[in-house]
């Protein structure tokens, strides 16, 4: 079970809950600080005060004041009309960590929405009801509105969900699951949907697989050093210490650790001064990497607790006070980074491979990796298949986040694109994870060619676990199930767990 308050939420609990089905309840304190809110946003209905979103309409319609007795009809209005979500529904995953960010972010108590209205969102987060939510329609500002509201719209009773593999109504969905409709109360449509937890949510998953696919970066990079008959010097401490990236740094004692005991790496090499930039300087690429993956952690990590609604309650203060916190620009700055990062690991990973696979760049390995060259292609085509995404990926780092289309009569007059942001940070995750298998499986094909025996005992670990799925190439064979399998292995984070079983935990 994983209690929230909306302050101490981890990333490791939103995967918890997200891909492991864990349990959410809200902590004791946390309920008190919402029955709070909720007491005074009664209170200022009760007084006709003008209060944004509570007593009056939402965006360009601000200036209408909405009478008590037409409360729940704007509640419910605003959902209906603002679920514009197109496109393919968001993955199970990504919607399940959008309901534990928004339920967390609202059992902080600034929000003003009523206990029992969260406790159903956990009902069906607990249950496993999972909204179906289009992944397109959000501007990233006000928050997520038109993603959010496919949430929302279950709880009503509307829309569509997922319940125990099988898509339906959102009405049926909650009657099977024993669940009760709601009707909305004063502001609680708005602080249901005024977020920024679609991005959020999209950005935790990439973010936490990314933070595996850097060891796994390391590990092709040093299998491919040893393919290469690499210069380990290159990675020696005081190289990097001059220098003080700490990313650079982790990756250095990384792949230092991860080839100790090789006898194909060598700290130095009689028949060459240095290596290519692809090999040497793997510290200063992937560690760049690194340093931007860490920046985006402390984002994320902030954005999990944070208050994202408008207005925000603050009860104790006797104050509403309309803002701009739904705004995803911290998000889609760092998703767009992160973006950036992620497909530089790719780039430079089809660099190695085209040096494994090139007779002119391979230290001596035949031509694309085959000991029959001209009736047999080989790997050529893998290289193909890894460039083709390395270029789609360049496409996919332009930034989302310097882009803004005014909306809400200009009322809403800069946008982040935040979620865009993060859902290129997918693809880009995606394409890279596939790059890196590629290469991989290159790697491992040379190093059978090079003799398995010289490998050091981590590099072999993971050869081992390679080999259990996918056998060395003597003769041409249909290559992409291979390919597949060796990127599965890094989606099921295997190949850094075959590694740090023999080389210990890596940075």
């Amino acid at each position: 079970m994983i209690y929230i308050n909306g302050r101490d939420l981890t990333l490791d609990q939103v995967i918890a809950v997200a891909r492991g089905g864990e349990q959410v309840e809200m902590t004791a304190e946390a309920k008190a600080a919402v029955n709070k809110a909720r007491a005074y946003v009664e209170k200022k209905v009760e007084e006709k005060a003008i209060v944004y979103g509570l007593t009056t309409g939402f965006g360009e319609f601000s200036k209408v004041f909405v009478p008590t007795e037409e409360t729940a009809a704007l509640q419910r209005n605003l959902i209906i009309s603002h679920s514009c979500g197109m496109g393919n529904p968001l993955p199970t995953e990504v919607v399940r960590a959008a309901m534990l960010l928004r339920c967390n972010a609202l059992s902080r108590g600034n929000s003003g929405i009523r206990l029992s209205t969260i406790e159903t969102m956990l009902q069906m987060l607990n249950a496993g009801v999972h909204p179906v939510i289009p992944e397109k329609g959000s501007l990233g500002a006000s928050g997520d509105l038109a993603p959010l509201s496919h949430i929302v719209l279950v709880m009503l009773g509307e829309g569509e969900a997922e319940y125990q593999g099988v898509r339906m109504t959102g009405r049926e969905a909650m009657e099977k699951a024993g669940i009760s409709t709601i009707e909305l109360a004063a502001k609680e449509g708005l602080a249901l949907i005024n977020g920024t937890q679609i991005m959020t949510a999209v950005a935790c998953n990439v973010l936490w697989d990314a933070i595996d696919l850097m060891k796994t970066a390391d590990i092709a990079a040093a299998m491919t050093t040893e393919a290469q008959l690499g210069i380990k010097k290159a990675f020696d401490h005081k190289i990097h210490d001059v220098r003080g990236h700490k990313g650079q740094k982790d990756t250095a004692e990384n792949l230092l650790q991860i080839l100790e005991g090789s006898q194909l790496a060598f700290d130095l090499n009689p028949d060459k001064v240095q290596d290519a930039y692809a090999i040497r300087c793997t510290p200063q690429i992937h560690g760049a990497s690194r340093d931007a993956i860490e920046y985006v952690y402390g984002v994320i990590s902030r954005e999990i607790n944070a208050v994202t609604d408008n207005p925000i309650i603050f009860p104790d203060d006797d104050e509403a006070i309309s803002g701009g916190n739904f705004h995803g620009q911290p998000i889609a700055l760092a998703m767009d980074f992160l973006g950036i990062a992620l497909s530089e690991y790719a780039n430079v990973s089809e660099r190695r491979i085209e040096r494994m696979v090139n007779p002119a760049l391979s230290n001596g390995l035949p031509a694309f990796l085959t000991k029959h060259g001209g009736v047999h292609s080989g790997f050529m085509i893998a290289q193909y298949s890894a460039a083709s995404m390395v270029s789609e990926n360049k496409v996919y780092a332009h930034p989302a986040s310097v882009d803004s289309i005014p909306s809400s009569a200009n009322q809403e007059d800069h946008v982040s694109m935040g979620t865009t942001a993060a859902r290129k940070a997918a693809m880009i995750l995606d394409n890279s994870r596939k790059v890196l298998g590629i290469e991989l499986f290159t790697a491992a094909q040379a190093l059978w060619l090079r003799g398995e025996e010289k490998l050091s005992p981590a590099t072999k670990a993971v050869y081992d676990h390679i080999r259990k799925t996918v056998d060395p190439i003597e003769n041409d064979v249909v290559m992409y199930p291979r390919m597949a399998a060796c990127e599965q292995m890094i989606k099921d984070h295997e190949i850094t767990a075959a590694a740090e079983a023999v080389c210990g935990a890596l940075r």
